[in-house]
């Protein structure tokens, strides 16, 4: 059933997920992960790249690759501004019991994958089972929305996301961006093959955008009476690790629907689960097929590493676990399509790194609605 809003502000998105391993029972527990290198972005064969000062972010109306220097402070469009108008956020939630999509699956706690004998890119994963799950949703609405009017919006993964809405009052006020409606979405809990966050995000397919389109964004009009937009240059989806991969696949399946795309730490790596004869190596397909073979599509993307963010190469010994190579390996591929994108390589920096984002959500905002009306929703 569907839970009628509740008053407080839940957790923010990036919330650092992905341990980026699936799950078999294991003999032994597991060492403890070595925390990932420092990455240098002048690496031979990484893209090459813009250093920016110390604290700066990259131009809002470049495109390209960029570096960030080691200071993250936030910026100030990420505190709640007096005289500033401060949207509606309603909170509600989804049972698992009521979608026709996604009924649920677990994988058994402290259980782990193998390997595939036959194939060290594929993971087998014998400890998912069925189970139910309860979604939390929240939706942002800003003062200055026109009832009756239809909105731009932007999905967001692993939601509910409080610094998303904040960043939204301030760069609506500031009118940076258009007067957009946001859907933070929360995933179906837990973590990579075998999970249920992980069949949602980490699946390179379309199914995750139609849930959102036949099973949440109905309810989200029904429930706070408003008009969402059936434009795709109206339409974004943002998100990190898992849930940012998730963001591109959506739009890259479903380009009708969403051409706006952003994400942090976007594990454009060999994850999903189970395993695709489409897809074998995954998100990792990205920058080593899909793209490249492809005639390019709409989109407008703004991405984000960490120096330090994960490098992971497991039992799969498939050299396609090393988040920074995936999202360098991005960059170059769209560049060669002609994609409008802008890359950000940010030092000092580890996952969905808190202060990065901080730091640079509302140049990555103004980016990605670049193009777009500002001055009023376009129908």
């Amino acid at each position: 059933m569907i839970r009628l809003p509740s008053i407080a502000f839940l957790i923010g998105l990036m919330a650092g997920f992905d341990p980026a391993i699936a799950q078999n029972p294991p003999a032994a527990p597991r060492p403890a992960r070595p925390a990932p290198p420092t990455r240098d972005p002048h690496t031979p064969g990484y893209v090459t790249a813009k250093d920016l000062p110390d604290g700066a972010n990259a131009p809002v109306k470049e495109d390209g690759n960029f570096i960030l220097g080691p200071t993250h402070n936030p910026a100030p469009e990420m505190t709640a501004q007096e005289g500033v108008p401060q949207g509606d956020v309603f909170n509600f939630t989804m049972e698992s019991a009521d979608s026709k999509i996604y009924p649920g699956i677990a994988r058994e706690a402290n259980t782990f994958g193998a390997a595939d004998p036959n194939d060290p890119a594929k993971l087998v994963v014998t400890t998912s089972h069925s189970a139910s799950y309860t979604r939390r949703v929240a939706v942002y609405v800003p003062k200055q929305y026109v009832p009756g009017t239809a909105a731009p919006f932007i999905v967001g993964a692993d939601g509910p996301d409080r610094a998303l809405f904040t960043a939204l009052d301030n760069l609506i006020a500031q009118h940076r961006v258009p007067v957009m409606i946001a859907i933070s979405i929360g995933n179906g809990s837990g973590d990579a093959q075998g999970s249920q966050r992980g069949l949602e995000y980490d699946t390179m397919s379309g199914l995750y955008a139609e849930f959102v389109e036949k099973e949440v964004l109905p309810l989200v009009e029904k429930q706070y009476h408003v008009k969402l937009t059936k434009d795709p240059e109206g339409r974004a989806t943002m998100g990190g690790s898992s849930g940012g991969s998730c963001a591109l696949i959506m739009a890259w399946h479903h380009p009708e629907l969403y051409h706006r795309v952003l994400t942090y730490s976007g594990t454009y790596v060999n994850q999903q689960w189970p395993s695709s004869p489409q897809t074998p190596h995954g998100a990792w397909e990205f920058h080593e097929h899909l793209i490249p073979d492809s005639p390019a599509k709409p989109l407008r993307i703004w991405m984000e590493v960490g120096d330090r963010d994960l490098f992971n190469p497991n039992v799969m010994r498939d050299n396609m676990h090393d988040w920074v190579v995936a999202n360098e390996n991005m960059a170059k591929v769209l560049a060669a399509k002609g994609y409008h994108y802008q890359f950000v390589f940010a030092r000092n920096a580890g996952h969905t790194d808190r202060a990065v984002k901080q730091q640079t959500l509302p140049e990555a905002l103004e980016y990605v609605w670049q193009g777009y009306p500002v001055a009023g929703p376009k129908n």
